[in-house]
């Protein structure tokens, strides 16, 4: 059962859910979603799972770009022994992620790509209902929330194509 949520200090705690995606950085494109209870904690599990759903054994090195709130050692360790480069957002104090990590050029470009991710989120509120679901439960709520990116994605391929 969800449980009370915050999304910042100050905000009103609401009974939720949290979508998280996984997005390739080319062409801007939703390649995973999940749904899990809002607990705080959910953001980085379910980032683990997905990366792991979509390159059990990749050939290519993976890079992700996420925002400070990935920015703990246990992630961090996570994603690099799954051979995956964390181009995460550096906290100002005690981060994980070391020089070695943000003096290469893919991290500055990963971290002006990574603003990208709000764009799905913001069209699936405005235009794929998902401000308010009618579902309830878990299963239902995830069911709309994949179907609602992947709606996003082809909503976005005319301009793809055309360019």
């Amino acid at each position: 059962m969800p449980g009370l949520y915050k999304k910042a200090p100050g905000a009103a705690a609401m009974l939720c859910f949290i979508g998280h995606t996984l997005m390739e950085n080319r062409n801007g494109l939703v390649v995973q979603s999940d749904l899990t209870h809002a607990d705080g904690h959910g953001e980085r599990k379910a980032a683990l799972e997905m990366i792991n759903r979509h390159s059990p054994s990749s050939i290519r090195r993976l890079t992700l770009g996420a925002d400070k709130g990935y920015d703990s050692a246990d992630f961090v360790a996570a994603l690099r022994r799954m051979v995956v480069t964390p181009h995460v957002a550096q906290k100002a104090r005690h981060s994980a992620i070391d020089g070695r990590t943000t003096q290469h050029p893919g991290y500055a470009l990963s971290q002006r790509r990574r603003k990208k991710i709000e764009e799905p989120f913001g069209w699936a509120k405005t235009v794929g209902g998902m401000t308010q679901t009618l579902h309830r439960g878990i299963d239902r709520v995830r069911a709309q929330f994949t179907m609602t990116m992947a709606a996003c994605n082809l909503a976005r391929l005319p301009k793809l194509l055309a360019a």
